[in-house]
């Protein structure tokens, strides 16, 4: 359950000397997921479906429309208590500081850059991480998010090693007001060092491209614009990452009734800054919710076409039901036919089975 600390004592042992008569209030929240689940070649194995968090997001009205604002979010693995991925920043999922105003909201930190955080409304699983258990040779899950609705692309190359792919650090982020169900958001990030491995590119591994701690060749941003009238929305997209290479994407989703959503997406990425040959990957995903109940039926179906390679293809289909408004249990089933490995010829087949219960707080 979500807790909110005033901090009206605080401001109250300040006011004859301020005079200071701003509210201000911190929340508290997260999401404990966790479940079992079994890759094709692999043995079963504790995991999660969603992004596990602790998180903490702070308001303060200063009057006259204005606000200032703040969120922290620290992520962390379900089965053994660490922060996710062992090498990732303790403010993972995001750390930033801004002001709300009539002129919309400008943050200052890391976050999901532009692109990224608009996209996942037209993602069938809502942008949720997949399982990657070296075995498989790549991410295999029931979501499509981290691989085929942003074909193949990484918002941050230059991040430490194990970092998340989504997000841009050293960055201002700037949401527009909603007029009219449109919005425009941007991303754009400071050509900072942030610890990369070297990243060959054009290079050779004696002189690569990006040696290891490079600053950005260019500044990162990312640019979205979005449109929602309750029952239709839109996404156009474009992003740069810092070693130049370029997406953009268009996506849709329809909702004929209450009870159905239906949505689409189409994305091109373009690495020829860093690649010789072959530098676009296009990548396209459909997929449907559907309300029953208390239970929720989650599909899609994908693809991902990188340069003179074979498709990458993805079906998955997915169940949650709700236990109370904040808890659900959930089952997906999913299957992935990647490229071969060199020297042959047949696609490799996975399958992904998984079983959890997601909680909020």
């Amino acid at each position: 359950m979500k807790k909110t600390l005033g901090t009206m004592a605080l401001l109250g042992a300040f006011g004859a000397v301020t005079g200071a008569h701003a509210q201000s209030s911190v929340t508290i929240y997260g999401t404990l997921d966790a479940g079992i689940a079994k890759i094709s070649g692999t043995t079963a194995q504790i995991t999660k479906r969603d992004n596990n968090k602790l998180g903490f997001r702070g308001v303060e009205d200063l009057g006259n429309g204005l606000k200032a604002l703040f969120q922290l979010e620290v992520r962390f693995e379900p089965d053994t208590g660490t922060v996710e991925a062992g090498s990732r920043p303790l403010f993972q999922g995001q750390s930033r500081v801004g002001l709300q105003g009539g002129f919309g909201t400008i943050r200052l930190g890391r976050g999901l850059t532009a692109y990224q955080e608009a996209s996942v409304a037209f993602e069938p699983w809502n942008g949720l991480p997949t399982v990657s258990p070296s075995s498989t040779g790549g991410s295999i899950g029931p979501g499509f998010q981290p691989d085929l609705h942003v074909a193949g692309y990484t918002s941050d190359p230059l991040g430490p090693a194990g970092n998340s792919r989504n997000r841009f650090s050293n960055a201002v982020f700037y949401n527009s007001p909603l007029f009219n169900g449109f919005q425009v958001n941007l991303t754009v990030g400071a050509k900072e060092a942030n610890g990369n491995a070297a990243l060959i590119g054009r290079g050779t591994a004696l002189a690569p491209q990006y040696p290891a701690n490079s600053v950005p060749s260019a500044a990162p941003y990312s640019l979205s614009a979005t449109y929602n009238n309750g029952r239709f929305g839109a996404l156009a997209a474009y992003e740069r990452n810092a070693v130049e290479t370029d997406v953009w994407a268009v996506a849709a989703s329809y909702k004929p009734t209450a009870d159905l959503k239906l949505m689409a997406s189409y994305q091109k990425q373009d690495q020829s800054h860093t690649m010789a040959a072959n530098a676009e990957t296009k990548a396209w995903v459909l997929g449907a919710n559907y309300t029953v109940g208390a239970g929720k039926v989650l599909l899609g179906y994908g693809q991902k076409t990188p340069d003179a390679m074979p498709h990458t293809k993805q079906a998955s289909v997915g169940y949650e039901h709700s236990l109370s408004p904040r808890t659900y249990v959930y089952a997906d089933l999913s299957n992935r036919k990647s490229p071969p490995v060199a020297n042959q010829t047949i696609l490799r087949s996975y399958t992904f089975y998984g079983v959890g219960v997601h909680h909020n707080f």
